[in-house]
Formats: structure tokens, C-alpha cells, sequence
């Protein structure tokens, strides 16, 4: 059982580790505040979770088998993936997130907006619903009830990576003295911008 999970581990260092839509949000809320930038974590990762149960239930296996399910699925991703996208470039055209004395600015206050963006996204990707079907299950120590074990290993990848994305929301608070600066701050919003928009192009377009 110890070396499954420390196998287990090991593999969602290594999906925390490739950069994708998740990463790039929690960044950019972390440039507004810690406070934000954690909450993004939290909703990110109760999605993440969502998608583990309902990969146990095996309610992923039908979107999975229902090609215009995934197609609704995905396109809904995609537009949320683009209007963050067109936030971020919007937000920086009009130098919205931290002010130039550091503090910040109330929409960036606003945590609940910030749980629910981590939470959406990763809720309207189907790629993580098919991703924690396939992922979970080769986990399952043998002999072990399937259902309890995939709902254990879920929370488990859940916490793990509040604690690795969290690491982010710190480093980026650490440097929050550089970031603050209007022309850094800015050019950053537009980077991250720029790459949600991208991502939410491919995802619309893809099959």
C-alpha cells in the first residue's frame, strides 16, 4: 500500500507539473493577492476532486462515450477559457489588479470570485473528467474495494496539489514587490491573457 501511494504521489507531482489551463488562472490571481491566488487553488481542487468521485461512480465513463457530451463540454471550457482569457488582456489594457503601491484593488478581495473561477474551469474541462477515469484506477491496490479506494486516492490528489499549487501562490507572493510595478504587472496580465485565450482557441477547435 505505501509503495502504490508513494507511486501515486510521484505521478501527480508530475501532472501538477505540466503546465496547462489551471496553472496559468492561479498565477494570475496570485499576482492580484495571496489571498486569491489560494482560493483559486481550493476551487481548482475541489474540481478536481469532483471529477475523482464521479470517475469512481463512473459518470465520467459516459461523457467519455457520449461524443456530443464531450462536444457541449468542450466547448463550454473553451468559453470560459477565452473570456478569462479576454479578462486578463481587458484588465491590463486598463491597469486593474495591483496598484502601484502595492495594495490591492477590491475585485482582488473578493474570494468567493476567486473559489469559483479555480472551481469553473476545471469543471468545464472535459479533458480532466477523461483524464481522472483513466488516471485512478491504475492506483487501486488489488483486492481493494474499487469505489472507496478512487474516492480516497481523489482526496489524496486533491490535497497534494493544494500543497504544490500552493507553493506557486507563495513564490509569487514573494515577489510581489517586482510584480507590483504597473509596467511588469501589466505585461504579465497580458502573458497570461494571451496564453487562456490560446488555450481556449485550441480547445474550441479540436476534436
Amino acid at each position: 500500500m505505501l509503495s502504490t501511494l508513494l507511486a501515486f504521489l510521484g505521478a501527480c507531482a508530475l501532472i501538477a507539473a505540466s503546465p496547462g489551463p489551471s496553472t496559468m488562472l492561479i498565477i494570475r490571481q496570485s499576482l492580484r493577492s495571496r489571498r486569491a491566488g489560494f482560493l483559486t487553488v481550493l476551487g481548482n481542487e475541489t474540481g478536481v476532486f469532483v471529477w475523482g468521485v464521479a470517475a469512481a461512480l463512473g459518470l465520467t465513463a459516459l461523457l467519455a462515450a457520449s461524443q456530443v457530451a464531450y462536444d457541449v463540454l468542450r466547448i463550454a471550457g473553451a468559453v470560459v477559457l477565452v473570456v478569462f482569457g479576454v479578462k486578463a488582456l481587458l484588465d491590463a489594457r486598463r491597469g486593474h489588479g495591483v496598484e502601484e503601491d502595492g495594495r490591492d484593488e477590491p475585485v482582488a478581495r473578493s474570494g468567493g470570485a476567486a473559489y469559483r473561477s479555480g472551481l469553473l474551469l476545471n469543471l468545464a474541462n472535459p479533458k480532466a473528467a477523461v483524464f481522472a477515469m483513466s488516471f485512478l484506477p491504475q492506483f487501486v491496490p488489488a483486492g481493494v474495494p474499487p469505489l472507496p479506494a478512487m474516492i480516497a486516492l481523489a482526496a489524496v490528489w486533491a490535497v497534494f496539489e493544494v500543497g504544490y499549487y500552493g507553493m506557486y501562490v507563495w513564490f509569487v507572493g514573494r515577489l510581489r514587490a517586482v510584480l507590483s510595478r504597473a509596467g511588469v504587472r501589466r505585461r504579465l496580465e497580458q502573458v497570461s491573457g494571451g496564453v487562456l485565450l490560446l488555450l481556449g482557441v485550441r480547445m474550441a477547435v479540436e476534436g
